[in-house]
């Protein structure tokens, strides 16, 4: 059996972009890796390809070009090889369709060598000097290395998760939106859960088409205001190498505590939606077409009940004014978020793997999580030790950087050391001022 330099599971963005790195280090570097996807094809966030949906991130944040711009494998290449790259050019925006980047990474997936589809892992073993992958169409790679890429899960909150097996094609995740819209559209009430930036697309898209259909709209969501991303320079600079190695240094509990501070440096709502959704709302109003919507802030759901007919019954509490409440809603949209999760096809080799005092990943600087360190690397599933810096698609290219400088004991790709204005922490020079 062939023993490969590493094997990459899961082809999301992310590992997506280490299979573009790793191509032309194949020939110089004799660098040989095998990316395994269950899927038949390069999907990304299939249900929330919305005809005008933008990435928040502008294009350079694409597969490589923060490693290596001058790669076959950029953005501006798949614009060039698809004719779109003069319209890109006069459209004059640096945010790339959704719809656009999903066509960008599969017409990237399906070039590269080492790509395997229709390949669902079901175990990892260690025979002792390797890994030994296993997959449900009963083959088997043999890897020195492995670098997890299988992405976040759908979250569901607690309260809500009695509805997901009842409520058929009226009761749905963001991550699914699309294939259910239009039986959430049959309904007389359709209820949007969260509020982040899938919630404030999805509230905008059925609200343009409200007047069509004659269904009410509810949004909820626990947060004390609908709040917009931050996006200001010093901010942006938290992306940063310095800033990663600031965060993970920091107490366990403190960078529990940041996690829930900082949601809103990347999971807030993009400002011009935020305002396209108030236009849209004035619009309505002036031409008589409604709206007939209801907002709420500071609303908790407690509880949560499957009613007849895909209907569901919430029961909710406004956390300032302390009132309980309730609400019945024929569809409901979860736009909770997701959130990192261990396979359990890694149960083999669990003992090689290294945990924090909660459970979770302990990601090293060079993202492995292994107890000899170099043999097992984690893509987005760092943000409780690296931060916001995980799930950030411009920080992806970086990352793998990293990857393959662990990998083969050198930068291939230089790893920037220092980027940002601002010092994190205190800086050397004053560290003898009393």
């Amino acid at each position: 059996m062939i023993t490969h330099d590493f094997v990459g599971i899961g082809l999301g963005p992310f590992n997506l972009g280490l299979a573009c790195l790793a191509d032309p280090l194949r020939g110089s570097d004799d660098l040989d890796g095998v990316f395994l996807e269950a899927r038949d094809r390069f999907d990304w966030h299939p249900g929330m390809l919305l005809d005008d949906a933008t990435l928040q991130v502008p294009f350079l944040a694409d597969l490589v070009t923060m490693a290596d711009p001058t790669s076959r494998w950029s953005f501006l290449s798949f614009l060039k090889e698809t004719g779109n790259l003069y319209p890109f050019y006069i459209r004059e925006s640096f945010y790339p369709l959704r719809r656009e980047y999903d066509d960008y990474c599969r017409w990237a997936a399906d070039r590269l060598d080492g790509v395997r589809y229709g390949e669902q892992v079901t175990g990892v073993e260690h025979d002792g000097a390797a890994y030994v992958v296993s997959t449900g169409t009963g083959a088997a790679f043999r890897t020195r290395r492995l670098v997890l890429g299988i992405g976040t899960a759908p979250r569901v909150p607690e309260p809500l998760r009695p509805l997901l097996h009842h409520g058929g094609g009226t009761v749905t995740h963001s991550a699914d939106y699309l294939a259910h819209k239009a039986a959430l559209q049959q309904q007389d009430t359709i209820t949007i859960v969260g509020s982040g930036q899938s919630a404030a697309e999805i509230y905008q898209d059925l609200l343009a088409e409200a007047p069509d259909h004659g269904y009410e709209l509810v949004w909820l969501t626990r947060s004390p205001r609908f709040f917009p991303m931050e996006y200001t320079k010093l901010t942006l600079e938290m992306t940063s190498p310095e800033y990663g190695e600031y965060h993970r240094a920091l107490p366990l509990d403190t960078r529990d505590r940041l996690a829930r501070e900082q949601r809103h440096l990347f999971k807030g709502i993009s400002g011009d939606l935020v305002d396209a959704i108030f236009d849209l709302h004035y619009q309505q109003r002036v031409t008589g077409a409604g709206p007939r919507t209801t907002l709420l802030t500071n609303t908790e759901v407690r509880g949560a009940r499957p009613l007849g007919g895909g209907a569901s019954e919430l029961d909710l509490l406004h956390v300032e004014t302390g009132e309980a409440f309730g609400l019945r809603t024929g569809g409901l949209v979860l736009a909770t978020g997701y959130a990192p999760s261990q396979p359990a096809f890694l149960d083999g080799v669990r003992d090689r793997i290294r945990y924090d005092e909660r459970g979770r990943y302990d990601v090293a600087g060079d993202y492995s999580v292994d107890v000899h360190g170099g043999e097992i690397f984690v893509q987005n599933a760092e943000e409780h030790t690296h931060s916001l810096l995980a799930p950030d698609l411009g920080m992806g290219a970086y990352r793998n950087s990293v990857i393959l400088a662990a990998m083969l004991g050198r930068e291939v790709y230089p790893v920037e050391k220092r980027i940002a204005v601002q010092t994190f922490g205190v800086p050397d020079h004053l560290r003898s001022v009393s």
